[in-house]
């Protein structure tokens, strides 16, 4: 089996529909593959946003001490094969196809036993699988949704990360906050750690009775950690952040915006937890001033300048603009936009539209995108008059950065399909 057969098998497994919530599936896999996902110790990250941004940050300060860390995330923005990596390092197309390869028998049998197993579950048996075959001494995993019935939540779990949770995926993890707060501190594991950003009070409501119930450490940001000092800087920020076990200072983080600075002092603190001691702080500033975050407030062209940023919720979009505010300049925004049909496209609209200029609404590659008319309704309801459409994203871009003068910004948003849409107009595989 090659890369592309592999590639083929797995886009086959793409739901329709999402399946009920079941560990069945991944839990036969599991089971047949003799459990690898507890043969190391483990990290899991969870929330609404920031969970990519914050795995990243995890694994590279625990590959600054010493430890082999594999880490597993979702979306990927180019390539599938971004989704599993051994200390920045991303499985290559070759062990990817030897490792899927590997996986079909067992994934027949559970076929035929239990039913289809999902793409999201042939992904996380395979992080899983390689990681264990590294060996790792850890593994860094993101959810894909939710927590409780994520296929990554057989997992040791010896710390959990939550990220601020807030409305997304609503009728699947639940309608309100706190349904699904209840959703995703399930990750929380019996005896274990829990590191908290700061959250909506009804959120924070689920994840205490989460702890009490399993007996879990709460380690608050705020209250056991944070950001103590924030400064903007060439190409990111200055920070000096406090862990569990003392503060780290003269940090540069080449990353905008607040919650990125959050999301780096909830990274250190998970990594204090695992550890129990404080960190090495040239270890830290080494780990941290190298970190990368594809398609999170990227920069990846100037005049105009141009970035990418995959927000396709409410609380995204406000951090984004927020962020944007902050950290650049701008005469003109230009407004590239396409997202799912199921996102809250009214409000996640209304919150950029005082930035824009001027819009191009387009579809993105997903069959789930939403019509260019309903975006392009969404944005003239929110006052903005000019816009333009597309039938696809790579088109709207070239159209706005011709239209952009020298000090204009480009800003390409609404979905991570969106900026891979994207984003091989400036960035080489």
């Amino acid at each position: 089996m090659d890369f592309a057969e592999a590639l083929r098998d797995l886009d086959s497994r793409q739901p329709e529909s999402m399946p009920g919530p079941s560990l069945d599936r991944i839990g036969e896999l599991a089971n047949l593959l003799d459990h690898p996902e507890v043969s190391y110790p483990s990290i899991h990250v969870t929330g609404t946003n920031g969970k990519t941004t914050t795995s990243r940050m995890i694994t590279a300060l625990a590959c600054s001490h010493g430890l082999t860390t594999g880490n597993y995330v979702s979306p990927h923005v180019d390539s599938v094969t971004e989704r599993l990596s051994v200390c920045g390092r991303p499985i290559t197309e070759e062990q990817f196809a030897e490792e899927y390869e590997r996986l079909v028998p067992f994934r027949e049998l559970v076929d035929a036993r239990v039913g289809r197993v999902t793409y999201f579950e042939m992904l996380t048996a395979m992080a899983y699988l390689w990681f264990a075959d590294a060996p790792v001494g850890l593994g860094v995993f993101e959810v894909g949704m939710g927590g409780v019935w994520d296929a990554t939540n057989l997992i040791r779990g010896d710390v959990a990360v939550l990220c601020p949770i807030g409305l997304d995926h609503v009728g699947i993890l639940g309608t309100t906050v706190r349904e699904i707060a209840v959703e995703k501190a399930g990750i929380v594991k019996e005896g274990r750690t829990a590191v908290v950003r700061e959250q909506r009070p009804e959120a924070m409501e689920a994840i205490r009775v989460r702890c009490e119930a399993v007996g879990a450490t709460l380690r608050l940001e705020g209250e056991s950690f944070g950001v103590d000092e924030r400064l903007q800087a060439v190409g990111g920020q200055a920070l000096v952040l406090r862990g569990l076990h003392g503060p780290y200072e003269d940090v540069h983080l080449p990353l905008y915006g607040e919650p990125s600075a959050r999301n780096a002092a909830a990274a250190v603190a998970a990594v204090e937890s695992l550890l129990d001691r404080r960190l090495d702080e040239r270890a830290v500033r080494t780990a941290l001033e190298g970190v990368t975050s594809p398609g999170r407030i990227e920069v990846v062209a100037r005049h105009p300048l141009t970035v990418l940023d995959g927000a396709h919720n409410p609380d995204a979009m406000a951090a984004l603009a927020a962020a944007l505010r902050e950290a650049f300049r701008w005469e003109r925004l230009h407004l590239v936009i396409a997202m799912f049909e199921d996102k809250d496209v009214e409000s996640v609209v209304r919150l950029i539209a005082p930035l824009t200029g001027r819009a191009y609404v387009a579809h993105n590659a997903s069959p789930r995108s939403a019509s260019p008319e309903r975006l392009a309704k969404a944005l003239a309801d929110a006052g903005v008059t000019e816009v333009e459409r597309f039938d696809n994203v790579p088109q709207a871009v070239r159209s706005a950065r011709a239209q952009a003068g020298p000090n204009d910004l480009v800003l390409v948003t609404g979905s991570f399909y969106t900026v891979g849409d994207a984003r091989p107009l400036f960035v080489r595989a």
